[in-house]
């Protein structure tokens, strides 16, 4: 047990974009994804209620720059390919719309990304 509480407590000192990093690691290391895993729990829990779908396209949304304001702009334009005028009224005019109808996995690693670099974004 107490193996398992030093490696939750070091996993805690993981940054949002290095546990990103770590989980795709293990996938491929392991041949599984994250997803499945839910998947494959989710009947588990009791087969009288009706299960909840669960939503498979996402909208990125960037609601502010957080005070980073250039490195949010890179990390967008990183993102997107948009040229730096583009990324920087997109920044400025937040909330806008980063990505539209993408995937979970996409707009999770979406959002890490940009919340490392100072961003804030909502997922919808």
């Amino acid at each position: 047990m107490a193996d398992i509480a030093k490696l939750v407590e070091e996993l805690s000192k993981l940054t949002v974009l290095e546990a990103a990093e770590l989980a795709t690691a293990l996938e491929e290391a392991w041949g599984v994804s994250a997803a499945a895993a839910v998947a494959v729990a989710a009947p588990a829990g009791g087969g009288d209620a009706p299960a909840a779908e669960e939503k498979d396209e996402f909208d990125v949304i960037l609601t502010g720059d957080g005070g980073k304001k250039i490195q949010v702009i890179k990390e967008v334009r990183a993102i997107t390919g948009l040229g730096l005028t583009e990324a920087k009224a997109l920044v400025e005019g937040a909330p806008k719309a980063l990505k539209e109808g993408v995937n979970k996995a996409e707009a999770e690693e979406v959002k890490a990304k940009i919340e490392a670099a100072g961003g804030t974004v909502e997922l919808k």
